[in-house]
């Protein structure tokens, strides 16, 4: 799509939402904008025509209760964690300016492994009948699995290898992310800046089915959310969230989304809500110094992260 059809794609789909453009009460989707948590076509098709992208605004989610400072600067975070293969793509750009590619920024991104475990939170259990986060055979080290930065470049692409997410209790399969500007990368990791956006990827059921039907997946014993059902993802297809996915469960995955921010606003996203366990240590994953607590069983309400 060109950048003047775009950007009048944008003019029409922001006449109602310019008050909320200016207050920065979220960020612009130059994506798909459908309704449902499945969209049409065919299994292995993206799930919304390329002349569907609009600019449009949605916002921030929480950052859930499993963040960690210090994640590291890299393009594959697996750490040899089992699962089957995911590749995140997403593309992000700079709404105020005709949704431009933005170059420069940087996308963070953090989720559970297969059995529904975080990094950092090892001593959480995910919910149902699970094996302990120690007897996972990958080799990952449990404070720095499954997190990681990468740099967009300039075509405001940021891509990761990663693997799909299991489930946790009361939430559907998600990847959580967040896109920074105005800080740089140093000793291994990202500083400084601001948080433009905070959100959360989601997968339509289909695919989940598929993965949730293979090892090591099989292992976790439960009872798991719907995308329906998840207290996050309000159907809203893409401004939601929801990726477009191509491949299957045998070769893996690609997940791609188009997000546009703000890079002179700060958006964090909301308060964490429900489900809280105790941060570890502010100290950088990778970091020999670091020693992860055992969160705090969580009392009330399960995690609506």
């Amino acid at each position: 799509m060109a950048d003047s059809d775009l950007t009048r794609r944008r003019v029409l789909a922001l006449g109602g939402a310019a008050a909320g453009a200016v207050l920065g009460l979220g960020i612009a989707s130059c994506s798909f904008s459908g309704h449902g948590s499945r969209a049409s076509g065919p299994d292995d098709a993206s799930n919304a025509a390329p002349d569907a992208e609009l600019c449009m605004l949605n916002p921030s989610t929480t950052e859930g209760p499993y963040y960690l400072d210090g994640a590291l600067f890299r393009r594959d975070v697996t750490e040899g964690k089992r699962g089957v293969p995911l590749t995140v793509r997403l593309t992000v750009r700079d709404q105020p300016h005709t949704c431009a590619p933005l170059k420069g920024a940087y996308v963070e991104i953090w989720q559970p492994d297969a059995w529904g475990y975080f990094s950092g939170y090892t001593a959480l259990s995910p919910g149902g009948t699970v094996p302990p986060a120690d007897t996972d055979p990958g080799g990952a080290n449990s404070g720095t699995y499954l997190r990681g930065y990468q740099r967009t470049g300039a075509d405001g692409v940021a891509e990761f290898r990663t693997i799909f997410p299991g489930w946790y209790r009361s939430r559907a399969p998600h990847v959580y992310v967040k896109v920074h500007t105005g800080g740089r990368q140093a000793g291994g990791t990202y500083e400084g800046g601001r948080v433009n956006w905070t959100g959360q990827l989601f997968f339509d059921d289909r695919y989940t089915d598929a993965v949730y039907a293979r090892a090591p997946y099989t292992e976790h014993v439960g009872t798991r959310a719907r995308l329906a059902q998840d207290t996050v993802y309000h159907g809203g297809g893409e401004r939601d969230g929801l990726m477009r996915v191509t491949g299957n469960a045998d070769s893996g995955f690609v997940a791609t989304l188009t997000v546009g921010v703000d890079p002179t606003r700060e958006n964090a996203g909301a308060e964490v809500d429900g489900e809280s366990p105790a941060r570890p240590s502010s100290a950088p994953p990778n970091s020999a110094a670091m020693t992860p607590m055992t969160p705090m069983t969580p009392t009330g309400a399960t995690a609506t992260a």
